[in-house]
């Protein structure tokens, strides 16, 4: 999936250069935008299914998948069964990818199932006190039986449960509405200029991106010129949202990164006013 994302993107940004400024132009970089923000999404999916494990012993079972981790007590396990052994229908994760289940669901007469798993066949379902995990050994009989077994034999030391979840930057500053907001407001924004101007240019012959000291128009130049405003500002929204990233990982200095962020919005904001400035005098 990644080599036939990544080719497509690469087709779509060859289709992008190949076409008339126009909508077509427009919907290639799109295209090819969407496709390279997915890639990173894949290849962590690919480096959580090649780092997947199940390690188990007499004092605590250890399930492991990508930078996601739980260790789990041998004493809290309350059962272990497969998936053609439930009373009920179990829900799996809305996005599927091949290879990979993952992902938290609510289940009625559960409650919540955390999926770290790769097949739905070899599913078994792991009950604690706080959730149930599904997950999908290689021999699932097999690690039932070493289960009950280290069950039944007892624990030789006390384990304390332990959770580790990815902690990302942009995970966690995603979860703040604000944040959130101006992420948004300064992607869209960003689009519609991109948009605006592609549309734009067949209608043009030439436009002025400048002035001269007097106040009058400067000269002229190619209409296609005037893709240079929405580039300047994806590159000052790319660098403002990298830079707010940065400081952001420290907390005292989180209302510096939502100002940064929130700076995004106003830039693009007068790109805009800057684009129909220019267009009314041309």
């Amino acid at each position: 999936m990644i080599g036939i994302f990544a080719g497509a993107a690469v087709g779509a940004g060859w289709l992008a250069t190949n076409t008339p400024i126009g909508l077509g132009f427009l919907v290639y970089v799109l295209v090819a935008g969407a496709l390279l923000v997915i890639l990173p999404l894949l290849a962590y999916q690919a480096y959580a299914l090649q780092s997947a494990v199940y390690r188990l012993d007499r004092d605590k079972l250890v399930l492991q998948w990508g930078l996601r981790q739980e260790k789990i007590p041998i004493s809290d396990i309350e059962w272990v069964r497969p998936l053609n052994a439930l009373e009920t229908s179990l829900s799996l994760p809305p996005l599927r990818l091949p290879g990979v289940l993952s992902g938290v669901r609510h289940v009625n007469n559960l409650g919540t199932v955390e999926f770290m798993a790769s097949e739905v066949p070899l599913l078994l379902l792991v009950a604690t006190r706080q959730r149930i995990f599904a997950i999908s050994p290689a021999e699932p009989l097999a690690f039932v039986q070493n289960l009950q077994n280290a069950i039944e034999m007892g624990s030789l030391s006390a384990e304390a449960p332990a959770s580790f979840y990815p902690s990302f930057v942009v995970v966690e500053a995603w979860r703040e509405p604000v944040t959130r907001y101006f992420w948004l407001a300064a992607l869209f924004l960003n689009i519609g200029l991109l948009g605006w101007v592609s549309l734009s240019i067949p209608n043009l012959q030439v436009v002025s991106l400048g002035f001269l000291p007097s106040g009058q128009a400067g000269e002229k130049v190619p209409a296609v010129g005037l893709l240079l405003l929405p580039i300047l500002s994806l590159a000052l929204s790319a660098a403002g949202w990298l830079l707010g990233l940065a400081v952001y990982r420290r907390p005292e200095r989180r209302l510096l990164a939502q100002i940064l962020w929130a700076n995004n919005v106003v830039s693009t904001v007068l790109f805009l006013m800057a684009v129909l400035f220019l267009l009314s005098v041309s």
